[in-house]
């Protein structure tokens, strides 16, 4: 009987062109190494996103913004993902496109006012009277239907909970019985649910099952101490976009016309400057109360040349607001004319009353010797097997071409080398992907010399 393992497709399947990026790569005092945390080369702009990063764990750069400007592949994006690694999950993090704004269901600066608004998180701290504990029973009650029928309804639930001090039995509301299956609730789940509005969240698994299977994939807590019956504070992260599409959101019946009404509306619905506004006092005076505390997270918006004229005079508008994120341009461009305009030329396509507010990080060009770090890491990263000398042999056709198509050669050749039955790349699969697939040059090469072939 021939037995074979199964091999996991998941990794393979989200290994993406950034994924081998795990931060900025920094020693203690903040500067570069040659190659760590996925990045290599580009020191002086890795260390001043360190001292970018510094700056916003200290909630000293908001209302700023920070271009990284440099040709292709010369690692931009990188550096704004390893930035967002640095700063950790607490602190909201938007990625966006600039032709992103060009929709045709809502306009350019809504889209824009949105993605800022994503990049601002509040975290609120409120201390809220509930019922804490390791649920020791789970007991629906079903009476008679009183509409008739064959059929019963939940009148109430009965519910165990346990602490270290002690345990209550709690008779609760049928609505509070379907949010316990939403969160898929059972007997040695640790929960708590709020007093006042029976709102039901699952913390994790006790600690008293965790030996019930050899392999785990539950959060196990500890069983909550003190009293069943007590005040916690409860720490919700949200972003004021969050807010803004809860309150925009309408509120409206369970009859049938209601209903239709709300089905027949479209999807994306433009948030109103008014609501934005009352929201805004709503949290500063969360804010001034000490109840909630505003974190500025980052805004990278990709290929910034993309904007036009209306939208950047609005970010330049936005970011003199008081309640701004950290923007981070990045573009490849050098002097060009501004979209929007037909005469009007700026470096990097931005006009220059704005560019005069960034910080500028300049990227540069990758030599041989890091060209090819970042080759080896590409292929750790997604697992291929190549030898030295196809290695070198990338790394050269990077140097007169381009690192991404260089780093886009490893996946063919390694299907070359499984065709002729290798399980290591050598440096003649690379040669015979590299002619059978063009780079940028070659191709604009073939094309001048044919261009009477193709059409107009």
């Amino acid at each position: 009987m021939k037995i074979e393992e199964v091999k996991s497709t998941v990794k393979t399947q989200r290994i993406a062109a950034h994924s081998h990026v795990k931060g900025l790569g920094l020693d203690e005092a903040g500067v570069p190494l040659q190659m760590a945390s996925g990045l290599v080369g580009q020191k002086d702009a890795r260390e001043a996103a360190g001292v970018v990063v510094d700056l916003i764990k200290s909630k000293k750069m908001s209302g700023r913004a920070l271009l990284l400007a440099g040709p292709p592949g010369t690692g931009k994006t990188a550096i704004a993902l390893a930035i967002a690694q640095e700063l950790g999950n607490k602190v909201p993090f938007c990625p966006m496109v600039g032709s992103e704004v060009f929709s045709s269901e809502i306009k350019k600066t809504e889209v824009l006012m949105e993605n800022f608004r994503r990049s601002i998180g509040l975290r609120i701290r409120e201390t809220k009277e509930v019922y804490e504990g390791e649920v020791t029973e789970l007991t629906p009650v079903e009476t008679e239907n009183p509409m008739g029928g064959y059929g019963k309804t939940i009148s109430n639930v009965v519910i165990g909970l346990k602490t270290a001090k002690g345990t209550k039995q709690l008779k609760l509301d049928p609505s509070i019985y379907e949010t316990l299956q939403r969160e898929k609730v059972e007997v040695g789940d640790v929960i708590y649910i709020e007093a006042n509005s029976g709102a039901v969240k699952r913390q994790g698994r006790s600690d008293n099952f965790a030996t019930e299977f050899d392999l785990e994939t539950e959060e196990y807590v500890p069983l909550p101490k003190g009293e069943v019956h007590k005040k916690k504070e409860v720490v919700q992260d949200v972003t004021l976009h969050d807010l803004d599409a809860a309150n925009a959101r309408p509120q409206g019946g369970q009859d049938v016309l209601s209903i239709v009404g709300q089905m027949m509306k479209p999807k994306k619905t433009e948030i109103t400057d008014k609501l934005r506004t009352e929201i805004n006092k709503i949290v500063n005076k969360y804010i001034d109360q000490g109840i909630a505390e505003l974190v500025p997270g980052v805004l990278f918006i990709d290929e910034v040349h993309m904007l036009d004229l209306e939208c950047f005079t609005y970010l330049h508008k936005s970011l003199e607001s008081a309640i701004a994120p950290i923007v981070i341009f990045a573009t490849n461009r050098g002097r060009c004319v501004i979209r929007g305009t037909d005469d009007i030329v700026s470096p990097h396509g931005i006009p220059l009353d704005l560019l005069d507010r960034l910080l500028i990080v300049r990227t540069k060009p990758y030599n041989m010797g890091e060209m090819e770090q970042i080759i080896r890491l590409r292929a750790q990263t997604e697992g291929l097997n190549v030898e030295d000398a196809a290695i070198q042999a990338l790394s050269e056709i990077g140097s007169n071409t381009t690192l991404r198509y260089a780093v886009q050669l490893l996946t063919p050749a390694n299907q070359t080398s499984k065709v002729n039955g290798r399980t290591q790349i050598t440096k003649d699969d690379i040669m015979d992907v590299h002619s059978l697939f063009l780079d940028a040059k070659r191709s604009a090469k073939f094309l001048q010399e044919d261009n009477t072939k193709y059409m107009l």
